[in-house]
């Protein structure tokens, strides 16, 4: 009986360290969607612009979880990121991954048209410049890293077994690549666009058995889409 509890507490640890981070973030986003929804039901007088003071929170939140856990995290490797040719490829795929995000914005979202994020409904001056920095600190350092390392260090290996840890990064399962790819997608508003980049984040970390490569691309594709956002207004992709 012992034993088993050891077992369990062994495996639930590894677990909780990839997806806490992420279960956070979820949460943050599911607060900000029960406000709009309020607000939609004239429950509440909510400003789209009041909502995005979420954002630095939720950002800080899970960076200071991911720090916390950093030495959990074996198989983030940064020496990974040290092969010049590797890295050059992972990030023209970024950039390919991002060309294709834009190039489907017809594609339907599940969950309603996304509004964004919309700095302009800011006041002009220190307090937008901050939200706008934050918001891209957030995708590009944050986002990706907290993100791959539930979806390709954790739910990719889960998938094939439940004691992730002894799957070996970049293992393949057919099973496991749609099952990810698909809720990937689900997770963003653009879910086709979400399904491709999941499966160009999957088919990296097969071709490089890095998990650090992933999050190398991951954040490419967002500081892309994060220029294109600002620098053309089509604030819907934030």
């Amino acid at each position: 009986m012992i034993n088993l509890a050891a077992k369990t507490l062994k495996t639930e640890k590894p677990i909780l360290y990839r997806t806490l981070p992420f279960a956070l973030f979820m949460a943050f986003i599911a607060i900000e969607e029960a406000f709009r929804f309020a607000a939609v039901r004239q429950w509440l007088t909510v400003p789209d612009s009041a909502l995005y003071y979420l954002y630095p929170l939720k950002t800080v939140s899970v960076a200071a979880l991911l720090y916390s856990y950093r030495h959990h995290y074996q198989e983030l490797s940064i020496r990974d990121l040290l092969k010049g040719k590797s890295s050059a490829a992972v990030c023209l795929a970024g950039v390919a991954t991002f060309i294709i995000w834009v190039s489907i914005d017809w594609t339907l979202s599940v969950t309603g048209e996304p509004k964004g994020f919309d700095p302009t409904l800011l006041a002009d001056g220190p307090i937008r410049l901050l939200m706008s920095a934050t918001r891209v600190a957030g995708a590009v350092l944050v986002v990706p890293l907290m993100e791959e390392l539930f979806w390709r260090s954790f739910m990719i290996r889960y998938l094939i077994d439940p004691e992730f840890e002894s799957v070996p990064i970049g293992s393949f399962t057919w099973g496991s690549f749609l099952i990810t790819t698909v809720l990937f997608g689900l997770e963003h508003h653009l879910f086709l666009a979400g399904m491709a980049a999941g499966a160009i984040y999957s088919v990296i970390l097969y071709q490089t058995r890095s998990l650090a490569q992933c999050v190398l691309a991951h954040a490419v594709t967002n500081l892309a889409l994060a220029c294109y956002v600002l620098y053309t207004g089509k604030w819907y992709y934030w």
